[in-house]
């Protein structure tokens, strides 16, 4: 297994637009041996997604996968009221977001580009998404709940954006206050306790 480097916030390339792929370029042997590095190092630090700019480079890829395994010890009413359920690996190649729902949720979400960190993002239910897959197969899919946030922090991470940039600030927080103080509320009484109501 090989773990590739995970920059940091301040890098400039968490700022840059990824370039696209084209089929051809998706089908070269360099890429396909990024996706399985990237999905290597995903795994590794663990998280759910991992955006090629994390890994210093601006192209649009991106790798998502929600194990079962992060989700154990998790209340099924938790689970249920998140809307998280598994994600079986999944690549995203130039992926676009062509439908936001109105309605949104928020909820905490950390980044691995900003390590050891959390705060409140709000983020739309559901998304649907286009994009290509590893062989440059054009897919459309539809999504909701966490793994639509998943989703929309990753696609984020492609065009130069990171969490920061739209979190509640007065809940930015040490992943381990976080886990400490807000983890097992509603985020209503989370909102409520940090003056945001």
């Amino acid at each position: 297994m090989t773990r590739l480097k995970i920059v940091q916030a301040g890098d400039p390339v968490l700022r840059q637009t990824g370039h696209p792929l084209s089929p051809e370029e998706i089908a070269l042997p360099a890429i396909q041996d990024l996706i399985v590095m990237m999905r290597d190092t995903m795994r590794d630090a663990p998280g759910v997604g991992l955006a090629a700019p994390q890994i210093g480079l601006a192209i649009q890829l991106a790798v998502i996968e929600d194990q079962p395994a992060y989700t154990q010890g998790i209340a099924a009413e938790v689970l249920a009221e998140r809307e998280r359920a598994p994600v079986p690996f999944l690549v995203l190649v130039n992926p676009r977001i062509v439908e936001y729902s109105q309605e949104t949720v928020e909820f905490f979400e950390g980044c691995l580009s900003v390590a050891g960190f959390s705060a409140l993002v709000k983020r739309s239910r559901r998304v649907t998404v286009e994009y290509l897959d590893e062989n440059a197969q054009a897919r459309r899919m539809e999504a909701s709940g966490w793994f639509a946030r998943i989703l929309q922090h990753e696609i984020d991470h492609l065009h130069g954006r990171l969490y920061i940039d739209c979190m509640e600030t007065r809940s930015f927080s040490t992943f381990d206050n976080m886990s400490r103080h807000w983890k097992d509320l509603p985020i209503a009484a989370v909102r409520q306790a940090l003056g945001l109501t």
